[in-house]
């Protein structure tokens, strides 16, 4: 007789009611994002203007090429900028104010059909550039670490203007004399190939404390500081600096003191460069009375004339000649009025 089949009983024990996996809501979460983001884009392209939609458009098809005279696709009329007081970088506070120096100098300069764009943004981002280069190379450079106390950049109406003063113990010239320090050639001969990389022109000028100088009859503080920069500008040329792009070369003796409050302080005894912007070597052609194409480099000879280094001799004025301005006619710091100085010393 045959064995009955056993039967199996299978019993499934059910756990307790809880978490049963989370997989569902991170995908709802994802589908929320991206709902959410759906209905921003929509509501932009709702409120943009038909100019805007073309701008959002150009800077998808070439966002690196992409200018169309604001930094964000779409501008609603404001743009977040940086508390200055929550700056960590006082260096960057200061060149966050750079795109507002063209609204800033159209009440300062008369308008001009020839310049009436000069200098625009792209300019001033070229001056900003070279100036991180600048910057960059006095932190790298064991050259110019030494003397960053004295080496001195700011912007002007005229463009980047670097200034290279003298300290207590560390004179840049012979005492009475345009003789250059050794440390002092140092620094002109780092910072030429830098400051070469940018094609615009330059001007050098020369200044010297108010002590009188006794040394010959004939001779003056004029003269001195006269031959002090055009001894700064043989030294960029020794460089490799391209001569035609030196425009102009003066002296102001002490009639432009750095330290007006002290005459006798070594900081007035200095040597400036401006690298100019367009704007500044429009106006230094038009106030010499001759406005022709860029070639002559307005030279000093040792004993102060000014000469054009194309038409040396000639009877006619030099174009690029330009006589000491003033010192009420210096280019003011852009941010003068609002106290806000750019001066940067590094």
């Amino acid at each position: 007789m045959d064995s009955p089949q056993p039967i199996i009983v299978k019993r499934v024990s059910r756990k307790a009611d809880g978490h049963r996996g989370g997989s569902w809501k991170i995908a709802f979460a994802d589908f929320a994002i991206a709902m959410m983001a759906f209905f921003l884009v929509m509501w932009l392209v709702t409120v943009a203007t038909p100019e805007q939609l073309k701008m959002v458009s150009a800077y998808f098809k070439d966002p690196i090429n992409f200018d169309g005279g604001s930094p964000h696709p779409i501008d609603l009329g404001g743009s977040p900028t940086p508390a200055p007081q929550r700056t960590l970088n006082e260096l960057d506070s200061g060149r966050d104010q750079l795109p507002e120096l063209l609204e800033q100098l159209e009440p300062m300069v008369p308008a001009r059909p020839e310049v009436d764009e000069l200098p625009d943004k792209m300019e001033l981002r070229e001056l900003d550039l070279l100036l991180q280069e600048l910057q960059n190379k006095i932190d790298t450079e064991p050259v110019l670490q030494r003397f960053r106390d004295q080496i001195l950049m700011e912007f002007t109406l005229e463009g980047l203007r670097i200034q290279i003063v003298d300290a207590e113990n560390r004179p840049m010239f012979a005492s009475g004399s345009p003789e250059l320090r050794p440390y002092f050639e140092e620094i002109l001969l780092t910072l030429a190939d830098t400051i070469a990389k940018v094609p615009k022109r330059i001007s050098i000028s020369g200044h010297t404390d108010a002590m009188p100088y006794t040394g010959r009859r004939d001779y003056g503080n004029w003269e001195l500081s006269t031959q002090r920069a055009n001894a700064a500008r043989r030294t960029l040329l020794a460089a490799g600096y391209p001569e035609q792009q030196v425009a102009r070369v003066v002296g102001y003796a002490d009639s432009a003191l750095f330290d007006a409050d002290d005459p006798l302080n070594p900081i007035n005894r200095r040597i400036d460069i401006v690298v100019m912007n367009k704007r500044a070597e429009f106006d230094m052609r038009r106030q010499a009375g001759a406005e022709r194409p860029q070639g002559g480099s307005a030279q000093a000879d040792p004993e102060g004339a000014s000469l054009d280094s194309q038409s040396a001799g000639d009877s006619a004025p030099a174009a690029d000649e330009l006589p000491a301005t003033p010192p009420s006619e210096r280019p003011r710091n852009l941010f003068d009025d609002d106290s806000q100085s750019l001066e940067l010393r590094l």
